[in-house]
């Protein structure tokens, strides 16, 4: 379902941070600054991000580019477990992120999002949740902090249109890779063993 919300936000000198209806999702929006020159912001700062609650250790950093109309995902890894904190650096996309944790009261419901290099909105979805993107532009590109380092044999993702979770994507016919293409649906994931690490 699609989750529109309005919560009360966490402000600091730095960044406004908002949470989401769903638990351990949060919206970070740093507070940038403008002259003459440009501007300037901190993307990340470990102490003032761990007073907002996201104190996970960052081991992998990951940059992606896509043209218009690609959607990746919905991808998700539970060994290590992998939070990811994502920000749009180029263009314009579509962030969404699925609850998958087993004992959420949450759990199939979505968040998604417009964000792009002008806005520097952030997202934090912690591990449990699966992760996705549509470009919205010519092109983007995403960079994304992660809490753990890639393993091919403990991912996993999330069919993009399950209909069961009904994500409302703003574009049609993505192109999709033949992993995202044949990915499982959510009820299916719930019932292998692995999906008790969430």
């Amino acid at each position: 379902m699609l989750i529109f919300f309005r919560c009360p936000a966490r402000r600091s000198l730095w960044m406004k941070v908002t949470e989401t209806p769903l638990e351990g999702l949060l919206l970070i929006e740093p507070r940038v600054f403008h002259d003459p020159r440009g501007w300037f912001y901190e993307s990340y700062t470990l102490k003032k991000y761990a007073e907002k609650g996201i104190s996970s250790e960052f081991v992998q950093d990951n940059h992606s580019r896509s043209c218009y109309g690609t959607l990746r995902g919905l991808h998700f890894q539970w060994d290590p477990p992998m939070g990811k904190l994502m920000r749009v650096t180029r263009g314009k996309a579509f962030l969404v992120a699925v609850d998958i944790r087993k004992k959420s009261k949450t759990i199939g419901e979505w968040v998604g999002m417009e964000i792009s290099e002008d806005d520097k909105t952030q997202i934090w979805a912690p591990a449990g949740f699966a992760r996705g993107f549509c470009a919205l532009s010519d092109i983007v590109e995403i960079q994304y902090k992660c809490t753990g380092t890639y393993n091919s044999k403990c991912e996993s993702g999330i069919l993009w249109n399950d209909s069961k979770i009904g994500i409302k994507w703003p574009i049609k016919n993505p192109r999709l890779s033949e992993k995202d293409k044949n990915a499982q649906i959510l009820d299916k994931w719930l019932e292998k063993e692995e999906s008790n690490n969430f």
